[in-house]
C-alpha cells in the first residue's frame, strides 16, 4: 500500500504536470507575472463555471472576506454574524475592520451555521450574514436569504471551502456556491479542491457596482495608475497561480467527483457503527446517493461519540493515518475573541464538536486499499 497523505498534491500534479510546466515556463519568459494574460482568463473562465458575472481574482481568500466586507461600506461597529464552528480566518478579517463579530451555534448534522441561532442574534445593529459554507456543503441558503430580506442585511458566503459544490433551493432550482448571496469569496490555498500552488482568492457578485468597486480595492484603489478613487489593499493573484488554477479548473467536476466516490465508500464502510457518525448532506444522504452534488468533500469528518476521539487521533499516529481536528477549538473560546456576551450554554453543537470531530485523509488519489486500512482501523479501535 502506498503512503497515506492527508492531501495528495503531487499526485494530482503528476497528472496535470505537462501543462502546468509549460504554463508558467511561458511566464517566465514573458516576465508577465502581476495580472498577466492567464490571470484574465482565468477570471473569464471561472465566470463562466460559476455562472456568475464577476469574479475578482485576489491574494487569498481571508483578503477575499475582507475586501467584499469593505466593499459593502460596512462600518465600524456594525454587527456580523457568522459561525463559531469554523476557521479563525472569518471572525478575523470583521474584528480587523473593526466591526463586531456575532458568533452563533451550529447545525448537529451538517456543521453549518444554525438558523434560528441568526434569527435569535439579529439586532437593529446587524447589516450582515456570513455563512460558511464547511467542509464542502452550502448552509441553508433559502432560509439565510429570507432573513436577509426581512431585515435588509447583506449575505457574505465564504466559500472557501466549498467551490465546485451546487444548492439546491426549494424550488428545485441549483446554484454554484459562493454566487448566491450579495457577494461570495473563496480561497486557493493549496490543500482547496480548486488550489494553487501558493496562496490565492476570488470574490464573486453579480452586482456590477460592487464588482466595479472590488475591482479598484485589490489594487490600492487604482483604476487608473496613480489614481486612486477608493481605498484600497494590495492583493493580487499572480500569474503563475493563475496559469495553475486554469489547468486544474477543467478538472474541478471530477476532482469532486472523485472525493464524493471517496466519501461514499467511508461512509458505508461505517454503516451500522453505533460510536461513529458520518457526514450529513443538506439533503440528508450522507453523501452515498449516485445523484449526490451538494456536497464536494473538502473534508470528510466523522464524530467519534464514545469519547474516544482524541485516543484515535494517538492511534492514527502509529498507523501512520494522518487526520486532522477541525476545530479543536470554539471560536467563542479563542483569546482573541473573548466577549462577555459569549455564554456556554448558547453553543451546545460546537461545544460537543470540538470533542467529537476527526477528519480522515480525503484528496483525489486515495485508492480502496488505503480507504478499507483507514476504515477498518477506525471501527477496530472505536469498538475496542
Amino acid at each position: 500500500m502506498k503512503k497515506i497523505q492527508m492531501v495528495d498534491l503531487n499526485g494530482q500534479y503528476q497528472d496535470i504536470k505537462d501543462q502546468v510546466n509549460d504554463s508558467i515556463a511561458t511566464i517566465l519568459e514573458t516576465s508577465a507575472f502581476i495580472n498577466g494574460a492567464d490571470v484574465k482568463a482565468f477570471q473569464k473562465e471561472l465566470e463562466t463555471y460559476l455562472g456568475v458575472k464577476h469574479v475578482i481574482p485576489c491574494g487569498n481568500g481571508t483578503d477575499a472576506l475582507q475586501i467584499a466586507m469593505m466593499g459593502l461600506g460596512l462600518k465600524p461597529g456594525d454587527e456580523v454574524i457568522t459561525a463559531d464552528f469554523t476557521f479563525a480566518a472569518t471572525v478575523e478579517v470583521i474584528a480587523l475592520l473593526k466591526l463586531t463579530p456575532v458568533l452563533v451555534d451550529v447545525d448537529a448534522d451538517t456543521f453549518n451555521i444554525d438558523i434560528a441561532a441568526i434569527e435569535k442574534a439579529i439586532t437593529p445593529k446587524t447589516k450582515a450574514i456570513v455563512p460558511v459554507h464547511l467542509f464542502g456543503q452550502c448552509a441553508n441558503m433559502d432560509s439565510i436569504m429570507e432573513l436577509a430580506e426581512k431585515h435588509n442585511l447583506y449575505v457574505i458566503e465564504d466559500n472557501a471551502q466549498a467551490i465546485g459544490a451546487n444548492y439546491t433551493f426549494k424550488n428545485g432550482a441549483k446554484q454554484k456556491a459562493g454566487t448566491i448571496g450579495h457577494v461570495g469569496s473563496t480561497s486557493f490555498f493549496p490543500s482547496k479542491n480548486l488550489g494553487c500552488y501558493g496562496d490565492g482568492g476570488a470574490i464573486f457578485t453579480n452586482d456590477d457596482d460592487l464588482a466595479h468597486t472590488l475591482r479598484g480595492m485589490v489594487n490600492h484603489g487604482m483604476y487608473v495608475r496613480y489614481h486612486h478613487d477608493v481605498i484600497g489593499v494590495n492583493s493580487r493573484l499572480d500569474s503563475i497561480q493563475a496559469a495553475v488554477l486554469r489547468a486544474k479548473l477543467p478538472k474541478l467536476d471530477a476532482y469532486c467527483q472523485a472525493r464524493r466516490d471517496a466519501a461514499k465508500k467511508y461512509s458505508m464502510a461505517f454503516e451500522g457503527q453505533e460510536h461513529i457518525v458520518v457526514p450529513k448532506t443538506t439533503n440528508g444522504c450522507d453523501g452515498i446517493c449516485e445523484t449526490c452534488d451538494c456536497h464536494v468533500f473538502h473534508q470528510y469528518t466523522l464524530k467519534i461519540t464514545n469519547g474516544k476521539r482524541d485516543a484515535l487521533v494517538e492511534h492514527f499516529k502509529e498507523k501512520g493515518i494522518p487526520c486532522g481536528v477541525y476545530y479543536p477549538i470554539p471560536l467563542h473560546r479563542q483569546k482573541a475573541y473573548l466577549d462577555e456576551r459569549y455564554k456556554e450554554e448558547d453553543f451546545p453543537v460546537t461545544n460537543q464538536l470540538v470533542q467529537e470531530v476527526i477528519s480522515l485523509p480525503m484528496h483525489t488519489q486515495l485508492d480502496d486499499e488505503q480507504i478499507n486500512f483507514i476504515t477498518a482501523t477506525v471501527i477496530d479501535f472505536v469498538n475496542d
